[in-house]
């Protein structure tokens, strides 16, 4: 049995780069509104809540350097 070929539907890079740029500002917002709320739990006794919101706001930073890389490589292309 021949193999199942494999169609890629057409990519349009300036579209992506501009969903990439869209989501990373978004991003960016979300992580300063977690910012800003950890902020305000930082000294109160619910300090575990700030450590969660802090774990949090690495993760969306995380997301967001990886957008990054991911419009990098698309400029490159």
């Amino acid at each position: 049995m021949p193999p199942l070929a494999c169609h890629a539907a057409p990519v349009s890079t300036s579209s992506d780069l501009a969903l990439l740029s869209s989501i990373g500002a978004q991003l960016e917002e979300i992580a300063n509104r977690i910012t800003e709320m950890a902020e305000r739990y930082g000294a109160t006794p619910d300090s575990a809540v700030a450590a969660e919101l802090y774990s949090a706001e690495r993760g969306v930073f995380a997301a967001s350097r990886a957008l990054d890389r991911a419009r990098s490589y698309l400029e490159q292309a």
